[in-house]
């Protein structure tokens, strides 16, 4: 009689096992899945937005030279002073907006840990039941 119940134990032992190691497993793989999403959305991210903004910055210096050329027997001081005040001021907006980015903070492994609090609350309501 003991040898039997000992199997049983052994046996829901084992099976307990192998379903924290099959849970486990998915829980790395849905992990694995977001890094490489995110990997990718960073990439493409640097390219594009290193694209665009070599592309607007060179815009923009031949935008502010040219006007500053077409205007510079009449008002030479108020083209250079407008641009210097554009300039700083885009600079200075850019420079709040990535901090406000700096300070949200990234979303990475989202997914994975309300997929662990889930599992959390479900093996804590199955020991309260047990019990």
């Amino acid at each position: 009689m003991a040898e039997a119940s000992s199997g049983g134990v052994r046996g829901a032992l084992r099976g307990l096992l192998v379903t924290a190691l099959a849970l486990a497993r998915v829980r790395l793989e849905l992990l694995a899945t977001e890094v490489q999403e995110e990997k990718a959305r960073l990439l493409g991210l640097l390219v594009f937005g290193g694209a665009a903004i070599l592309l607007l910055v060179a815009g923009i210096v031949f935008l502010a030279a040219f006007l500053t050329v077409l205007l510079w027997e009449s008002h030479r001081l108020v083209v250079l002073g407008f641009f210097a005040a554009t300039f700083l001021g885009a600079g200075f907006g850019m420079a709040m907006v990535a901090r406000r980015y700096a300070v949200e903070g990234s979303r990475l492994f989202e997914a994975s840990l309300g997929e662990l609090a889930r599992d959390q609350a479900a093996a804590e309501k199955a020991k309260s039941q047990s019990s």
